[in-house]
């Protein structure tokens, strides 16, 4: 992929000739409405996609085939009022597999999320200015989604933005209460800000350098040798194990396992009974609540 990890300085005219970075498909769910007129949400579908498709998020070159594939799906839960919402935001990316039809998901998550929105109401590019809870909501997902894209291709490739999604999270505004358990450090230990608390702190580094050798040699090399390739495989779950033990209860591990679980199943069910017993020991303490899902390579 042509993806340098280098700042490109090009004549202004020349971005035209780029690529943006993120081909989400979109969908806005709202069943049970009362206070709203359901086009509202289909407007703001459109919003949406249209941020995170049409947004030049980074410098580096993207061939149209090289965009970041993924869904966003938005179901409302509650209407707070008729401009204010409850909603889950279900957050999903891919990445092909070299030498493969496959594609691999790398996040696959669900957050619950509170955001004010009136139709028309312009989504803004939150980087450095903090705008609206919807407009930082969005952006920081766009730069999460290349964060752990690029962690695939690059080893620590996705610091810097992590870096930037850490800016977003410390701009939300300490006085609005409302929006405290979703963002800042006394909420849920999975929320926006120890997502990335997790991702640039130290004793997570090590898994993700291990999600890169898991990508890089191995699920890219599975055609070529899948024998060695579940070697390297089962290296970077026991990783990822250390990683637990150092760090227990992370989000860090759980994004892992939720978006790798069925994978790292289905590459299993082909390995030697040694290396199953293995994976499974170290999967159910790091996925203990679906640990009957690995039986079939107990």
């Amino acid at each position: 992929m042509k993806r340098s990890f280098v700042l490109i300085i090009l004549l202004s005219c020349a971005l035209f000739l780029k690529a943006q970075e993120l081909n989400i498909k979109v969908k806005v769910n709202a069943p049970r409405l009362n206070l709203v007129d359901p086009k509202v949400f289909e407007t703001l579908e459109k919003q949406i996609s249209e941020f995170l498709n049409n947004t030049r998020w980074t410098d580096d070159e993207f061939e149209p085939h090289e965009k970041i594939e993924g869904n966003v799906n938005v179901t409302i839960t509650g209407e707070l009022s008729a401009t204010s919402f409850a909603a889950d935001f279900f957050i999903q990316t891919i990445r092909p597999v070299y030498n493969s039809n496959y594609k691999s998901q790398i996040l696959n998550f669900v957050d619950k999320v509170s955001f004010s929105y009136q139709e028309f109401q312009p989504i803004e590019n939150s980087y450095n200015t903090y705008y609206d809870p919807l407009s930082s909501l969005l952006t920081y997902y766009a730069y999460l989604m290349l964060a752990a894209d690029y962690d695939t291709f690059e080893m620590l490739g996705g610091d810097k933005y992590y870096q930037v999604a850490q800016k977003i999270v410390n701009a939300i505004p300490t006085s609005n209460k409302s929006l405290a358990g979703e963002w800042q450090s006394g909420g849920d230990n999975r929320n926006k800000y120890w997502i990335i608390e997790n991702m640039l702190n130290p004793r997570v580094r090590p898994l993700r350098q291990a999600i890169y050798d898991y990508y890089i040699n191995s699920i890219d090399r599975m055609h070529e040798d899948a024998s060695r390739s579940r070697a390297v495989m089962l290296s970077a779950l026991t990783t990822a194990g250390s990683v637990h033990r150092s760090y227990p209860n992370s989000v860090a591990i759980s994004l892992f396992v939720d978006s790798k679980r069925n994978e790292i199943i289905d590459i299993f069910k082909g390995a030697g009974r040694g290396e199953q017993t293995k994976v499974y020991d170290i999967m159910v303490q790091l996925d203990p609540a679906q640990a009957s899902r690995y039986n079939s390579i107990r």
